[in-house]
């Protein structure tokens, strides 16, 4: 049995820098990094020390709230280096890799061997386990919750986001291994969510799932919006939520024994000299990346993730744990003429306020630049035109910003983490950082009822 969903409020922002789709492969970069910033609410302990000899799936740090939950190397190598802030907060566990991945053996297990106790006990033993996320709140899910239901998105609706029917090709069997696994973590529905334009048959192929098709505009393809149209979250309740090309990580766990994070990733944008799909491991550096694919000169903004939520890193920064894309746009901190005063056929406006409205196709060079500073927060319908939950979002953000957690509450801050904001901040006139204070509010909630 099958649903549909149809979103009628969002926003396509087509972005130039589109990567062609063929998979390159690149020797694998020498360092690669865990960083405990891509995990929510992630109290960090380490497992290991510098200079220590680790394998691909041995424990390097795990959560002190939690501490069956273990963050796992993604190769074999030396720890070379422990990262820390101020206050001696943990940034990076970087390894050395080895030139031929070796890794720690979990066995192949037969999923009618285990009930589910016993095979949370393996994924968490693994070090899978992190790729199941929950919601309310975004966090690593907690194994003694019981899902009402499971949600994987089976299509990216960001910009420049990769195509997940062509990453998956080829690999349906660890795809329906994976699928295997999560039907025994919950008794409810595992819901695999599709666009009505794929055309692929292979998704209508699989057992044991609800199969959604979602139509609409950007962000039909974020899950929080499905969840919120198919099977709605309430206080108490929890959903976990799974990426796609993670599901296969799982797969891969029962079918090969190890932890294997090899994904495919779209490095592109403007200032991209050839966009493109590299096969990588999980938090690989991005510095090959970009030598391979070539960097525009000026100044860049490069982001771990979308445009629209992702994390800004550097030159030789590292692949967010979830993340499935490296953009790259211009900085954008250069001054403009009259600013957003000036005239022009290029620029593109949510509004009639360019001409951008004439050419729906055209593909724009955006950066990052702001036009203005933040401004009195007012109600301008803005939020509502792009926003397709039953939410009124300014009020729920302005009920954050008083930290009224009863009006927070009623106003469904339960449903909503920061990418469902996303574009709400990227229409803002009044450049208020929406998703920054929404994370605040969660955290604010988080720790009233921990």
């Amino acid at each position: 049995m099958s649903g549909y969903v149809k979103i009628n409020k969002g926003l396509n922002i087509k972005l130039a820098g589109e990567a062609d789709k063929s998979i390159s492969n690149l020797p694998h970069p020498e360092t690669f990094a865990v960083c405990p910033g891509d995990f929510v609410s992630l109290s960090p302990k380490l497992l290991v020390k510098e200079g220590d000899e680790v394998l691909a799936g041995s424990p390097l740090l795990f959560d002190k709230n939690n501490e069956s939950i273990k963050f796992c190397s993604p190769v074999s190598g030396e720890v070379v280096g422990i990262v820390r802030a101020d206050k001696r907060k943990i940034l990076e566990v970087r390894i050395l890799a080895d030139r031929e991945i070796k890794y720690l053996d979990h066995g192949v297990i037969s999923l009618t061997d285990l009930n589910r106790e016993s095979l949370i006990e393996h994924l968490l033993k693994s070090g899978v386990w992190p790729f199941i996320r929950q919601r309310p709140f975004g966090t690593v899910a907690n194994p003694h919750n019981i899902p009402k239901s499971i949600f994987i998105s089976a299509f990216d609706t960001n910009p420049l986001a990769p195509d997940i029917d062509f990453v998956l090709n080829g690999k349906e069997s660890l795809f329906q291994t994976g699928l295997d696994v999560l039907q025994k973590l919950t008794d409810g529905k595992v819901h695999l969510n599709i666009h009505t334009e794929l055309n692929s048959p292979s998704f209508g192929n699989f057992n044991g799932i609800e199969l959604n098709k979602v139509s609409g505009p950007h962000p039909a393809g974020n899950i929080g919006v499905q969840i919120h149209h198919i099977d709605p979250l309430n206080k108490g309740e929890h959903i976990w939520t799974v990426n796609p090309q993670d599901v296969i990580v799982i797969g891969k766990l029962f079918e090969n024994g190890i932890y294997d994070t090899r994904k495919i990733i779209t490095l592109a944008g403007s200032q991209i000299i050839k966009p493109a799909y590299y096969q990588v491991i999980g938090g690989c550096s991005v510095k090959n990346l970009l030598k391979d694919a070539g960097l525009k000169a000026g100044e860049n903004r490069i982001i771990s993730g979308s445009v629209l939520s992702g994390q800004r890193v550097l030159p030789d920064g590292f692949l967010g744990f979830y993340d499935s894309q490296i953009t790259v746009i211009p900085e954008g901190n250069q001054a403009e003429f009259l600013g957003w005063l000036s005239p022009g056929l290029n620029k593109f406006s949510v509004s009639r306020t360019f001409f951008s409205w004439l050419s729906p196709t055209k593909k724009h060079e955006l950066n990052t630049n702001l036009h203005g500073e933040e401004r009195p927060f007012v109600i301008t319908g803005q939020y509502e035109k792009v926003f397709p939950m039953d939410i009124y979002p300014v009020q729920l953000l302005k009920s954050i910003l008083i930290e009224d957690i009863e009006q927070m509450e009623k106003l469904g801050i339960y449903e909503v983490v920061e990418e469902d904001f996303a574009l709400c901040e990227f229409v803002c006139t009044s450049k208020i950082k929406s998703q920054e204070i929404l994370r605040r509010g969660l955290d604010i909630i988080q720790s009233e009822f921990s």
